[in-house]
């Protein structure tokens, strides 16, 4: 069985710490290295529900995606949220780990689980990154739909192949235009727009559109937008994170078990669709 210091060492190879975005917080939140690792969770986002089903299913390590603490803190009274989850994290022997930005830009990374769900083929990187020469890694993918499918067919299998969230995919665009080329981004991705047009695709799946962004996107460009629930486009990463350091155990002859977190961290939990009648006038 292999110690937490070494399956963090390939943890670290996968997504290099310093390939983190300067305001990103990533790396071990809590944890002693010297403890044993058998059982390992990869989830979206630690919360408390999240620790608790780590706890549950006797896991010596949580592996997510989303940071517990962005910013510094003073405190981890069990008073506070935050708190409570490292409280219930070291009191059981779970140690936790965190990679965000540095899994997003990685090869392969979180937008190339969320091509792969939707069953995209790559081509490249949305923004690649410049310290890769083989123009592999960096945010965000762009792929090609083969066979073409209309607006609102492509938006259907998203919707069919991203876990289900209340929001489901929301649709900007003309719903029968072809769509033959997309980029892709997990997570929030309004700040790529430039890019996105530079790339010349048809489509855009993200996550967190906001209203003016996508207005302004919508008068610049035919681009259609598809936008899912921030969870739903992250948590095809887990998937890919967790065989992976399978992967790594065969090879190591590690013997570690993984699991992938199935809860629903998503935090809307209802979607009241409005009336045909009310909205068209």
């Amino acid at each position: 069985m292999p110690v937490l210091s070494e399956v963090i060492a390939a943890l670290d190879a996968l997504w290099p710490p310093e390939r983190a975005e300067q305001w990103d917080a990533v790396g071990t939140v809590c944890g002693d290295p010297d403890a044993s690792v058998g059982r390992v969770l990869f989830a979206v986002d630690p919360v408390q529900e999240v620790v608790d089903e780590a706890v549950e299913l006797g896991a010596d390590l949580l592996v997510t995606h989303h940071p517990l603490y962005l910013r510094g803190t003073t405190t981890v009274a069990a008073s506070t949220f935050k708190g409570r989850v490292v409280h219930t994290l070291i009191k059981n022997d779970v140690a936790l780990h965190v990679a965000h930005t540095n899994a997003d830009r990685a090869d392969p990374g979180v937008s190339d689980a969320l091509a792969g769900a939707l069953d995209l083929r790559v081509t490249g990187p949305l923004v690649p990154d410049p310290s890769d020469s083989a123009g592999r890694r960096g945010l965000g993918r762009i792929c090609e739909v083969e066979p073409p499918l209309t607006l609102a067919a492509f938006a259907a299998r998203a919707a069919e192949r991203l876990p289900a969230t209340a929001q489901g995919i929301r649709v900007a665009g003309d719903p029968e235009r072809l769509i033959r080329t997309v980029a892709v981004c997990g997570g929030s991705g309004d700040s790529l727009f430039d890019n996105v047009r530079a790339a010349g695709v048809d489509a855009y799946v993200t996550a967190d559109l906001r209203h003016h962004p996508a207005s302004e996107a919508q008068h610049h460009s035919p681009l259609a937008l598809v936008d899912a629930a921030h969870w739903a486009t992250e948590w095809p990463w887990i998937e890919q994170a967790a065989a992976q350091l399978d992967e790594i155990s065969d090879r190591h002859g590690w013997g570690l078990r993984t699991h992938i977190s199935r809860t629903v961290t998503d935090p809307w939990t209802a979607h009241a669709a409005s009336s045909a009648s009310s909205s068209h006038h």
